[in-house]
């Protein structure tokens, strides 16, 4: 009887302790995001909201350059393309500046490092939950206004509450970009150079400003292997088809995800021994 008490005792107390280092965790994340967001938005009129106006910028353009073109694949309507070149570039739009901006993360908080004990991690995260922030005040009223027009009175809420899935995706593979690109930042110092043009290439094989009809066959299927691919091509089906959530493009979003963080995180946890002789 005494051991079973010393064990639920000790036990006990290891799970409070868990649960105090995840509560400091997120507690030194939350202020180093708040204050990444001051930071960015300091003396700025729009604050949060400039979140939302590179991706209407970016969407009037395309709409003037190519809207009249393909329309034709948007049953000849150039408000269809306008809201399917939204959907996806604020999929790409939260890509880009999440994963950029962590990026330099660790390498630009070396000085931090090196005087106070900290995890690692919560400079990666930190930029993360900053950028999901922006994502949540700024594109998701926007994108639920145009589900509740776009969809019928039944399927509305439904929509409603799959919004999210998709973002979570964008979230999940953000988070293990940021993981492994912060991490090689710290050996490889020309990285910057050539995540852009990552960046360029996903962009330019995501369905974006284009419509997917236009690819050839045969070549689509590279399309496909894009992991931000499934969760452009979901968000468009909660938001704009009217129909009830696709399951499986859900699915594929969230695996897809799920996959790119799991390998984001065993490359930063494998290499994150070696940074301090670098910063």
């Amino acid at each position: 009887m005494t051991r079973s008490i010393l064990f639920q005792r000790r036990y006990a107390n290891e799970t409070k302790s868990k649960l105090s280092a995840i509560y400091r965790y997120w507690e030194i994340v939350s202020v180093l995001a708040r204050r990444e967001l001051k930071v960015r938005y300091r003396g700025s009129f729009l604050g949060v909201y400039w979140s939302l106006f590179n991706p209407l910028i970016m969407t009037a353009v395309y709409a003037t350059i190519f809207g009249t073109a393909f329309n034709k694949y948007y049953h000849n309507s150039l408000w269809e393309y306008i809201l399917s070149a939204f959907t996806g570039l604020a999929v790409i739009h939260f890509f880009n500046g999440a994963t950029g901006q962590a990026l330099g993360s660790i390498v630009g908080n070396g000085s931090l490092l090196n005087k106070i004990k900290l995890p690692i991690s919560i400079f990666p995260v930190s930029i993360i939950v900053a950028n999901t922030f922006q994502l949540v005040i700024g594109l998701l009223p926007l994108l639920i206004i145009v589900t509740i027009i776009r969809s019928p009175h039944l399927s509305s809420s439904i929509n409603i509450i799959s919004i999210p899935l998709p973002l979570l995706a964008s979230i999940l593979i953000s988070t293990g970009i940021g993981f492994l690109t912060s991490s090689l930042f710290v050996f490889f110092r020309d990285l910057p150079f050539f995540y852009e043009l990552i960046q360029f290439i996903l962009m330019l094989t995501s369905p974006i400003f284009y419509p997917a009809e236009i690819v050839d066959p045969s070549i689509r299927i590279f399309l496909e292997l894009n992991p931000l691919y499934p969760m452009i091509e979901s968000l468009r089906q909660i938001v704009l088809s009217g129909n009830p959530p696709d399951s499986f493009l859900i699915f594929r979003s969230l695996l897809s995800g799920s996959i790119v963080l799991v390998i984001g995180w065993i490359c930063f946890h494998w290499l994150s021994p070696k940074f301090m002789d670098l910063l």
